[in-house]
């Protein structure tokens, strides 16, 4: 991300910030950091996380109706959070609305495409038709950078935890049974877009 738009010194807004986890690393570049979060009890979460960090700020809000001024952000961040291509377009509109003219947005979402991960999410979500997504993204304006990434769990214990969170039960159930080890391989996507200069 920062090789294509730095958030140093400007202010970064994180869509479905959830607990926080990302904030204070966003916060030592940023001038300001803003959370917005649509679950009460993460947004509060992630507000303890922060509150010795002056420069953050966490709000309760949705992608689609984001609690920010226009042309107020200059880079937004949004991993696995609301924008999954088709049906996404009001979370869009609002970005074009509080992006400033040169600012970026990314968002990171999986690629069923490739890796271990990937088959278990097509698996888990047949729905999801990989090309409608990147169709959906490019013909946005967005440009799409493959990124390859890995799970590595300290104890077998904690990667079935995240599998049965991440995949409906019987999917996590099969690639749990098909899989050993506490490591996976993990394909995302990085959409990114600037917005009018």
């Amino acid at each position: 991300m920062r090789s294509i738009a730095s958030w140093e010194g400007r202010t970064l807004l994180d869509v479905g910030c959830g607990t926080g986890f990302h904030l204070p690393r966003w916060a030592e570049q940023a001038a300001a950091v803003i959370g917005v979060e649509p679950h009460p009890p993460l947004a509060a979460l992630a507000r303890r996380r922060t509150r010795r960090l002056p420069q953050v700020t966490v709000l309760d809000g949705t992608a689609q109706s984001l609690p920010l001024p226009d042309a107020s952000v200059d880079v937004v961040h949004a991993r696995w959070a609301y924008f999954f291509g088709p049906g996404c377009e009001p979370g869009l509109a609002e970005l074009d609305r509080v992006v400033r003219r040169g600012g970026t947005a990314f968002v990171i979402d999986n690629d069923p495409t490739r890796s271990t991960f990937g088959s278990w999410f097509r698996r888990g979500y047949p729905e999801v038709d990989p090309v409608a997504v990147e169709r959906f993204w490019s013909m946005r304006g967005w440009t799409r950078v493959p990124v390859d990434m890995g799970w590595s769990f300290s104890s077998r214990a904690d990667l079935e935890a995240v599998v049965r969170i991440e995949l409906p039960r019987d999917a996590a159930e099969a690639a749990l049974a098909e899989h050993s080890g506490t490591e996976v391989d993990y394909a995302v996507n990085l959409w990114w877009r600037t917005f009018g200069s």
